[in-house]
């Protein structure tokens, strides 16, 4: 073999492991690597429906996101541990829940976020009075905490949508004398489970409609502050509407 043959064999052989070498990497360019996607939480279609939209309100009430929503937030039936007679709501400030008392050792617990004014009592009181879409005023220590939100609201707001106590409010009274606490809806759902600057106690709104329905006026409530009821989750299940 003449040395210009093997020169040229050298270099063919070179040619050949180069293509080897890159023709991988090549390919690889060539493709579009998937986007990683973020895993979704699976919702119980239950509890979808639970917090779906309510068209047929005097104000059209919009679906809740609850994808963001801690679970043990939502309405569920559980043991209850507590003495209280069935019938009766207890607000549980610390653990961010409101019981309703049934027969058989059972309640219906609703996540609740709690304001200032809601942290500011406890006791016992009765519901005084039940309000649809009920008319909002702020009070004065609200006005001057954020007077840009508040102030124009000074001689009330009507109910809707908008309306901070949301769809339906409870008024608490003791003895006769209206207490000031409220017990209500909500315009922000990422607040239950959470404390928040101000308002009293506020449920979702497809949850204060269903207690709205289930309390008659005259029924005993019960706030607790600083403790709470046993933990109850090990045994629950979903409640639907009422």
């Amino acid at each position: 073999m003449s040395a210009a043959m093997a020169t040229n064999m050298s270099s063919l052989r070179n040619a050949l492991r180069f293509c080897v070498l890159i023709l991988p990497l090549a390919l690889a360019a060539c493709v579009t690597s998937a986007p990683q996607q973020q895993a979704t939480r699976y919702i119980d279609p239950a509890y979808m429906a639970m917090y779906a939209a309510r068209p047929d309100e005097a104000h059209p009430l919009p679906a809740t996101d609850i994808t963001e929503v801690d679970p043990r937030f939502l309405r569920r039936e559980v043991a209850y541990y507590g003495r209280e007679e069935p019938g009766t709501i207890v607000v549980d400030t610390a653990a961010r829940y409101l019981y309703l008392v049934r027969e058989g050792g059972r309640a219906i617990r609703y996540g609740i976020g709690v304001g200032k004014e809601g942290l500011a009592w406890a006791g016992r009181a009765q519901v005084g009075r039940k309000a649809m879409w009920p008319r909002w005023t702020p009070t004065a220590s609200m006005i001057k905490r954020e007077p840009e939100r508040n102030a124009k609201w000074a001689g009330g707001m009507a109910g809707g949508i908008e309306n901070p106590l949301g769809a339906r409010a409870l008024y608490l009274y003791n003895n006769g004398n209206d207490t000031m606490y409220r017990i209500h809806g909500t315009t922000e759902p990422w607040s239950i489970g959470q404390s928040v600057s101000s308002g009293c106690i506020r449920l979702f709104n497809q949850d204060i409609i269903d207690l709205y329905n289930r309390v008659p006026t005259g029924s005993p409530v019960v706030v607790l502050r600083g403790t709470s009821l046993p933990d109850v989750e090990q045994d629950e299940q979903r409640v639907s509407f009422y």
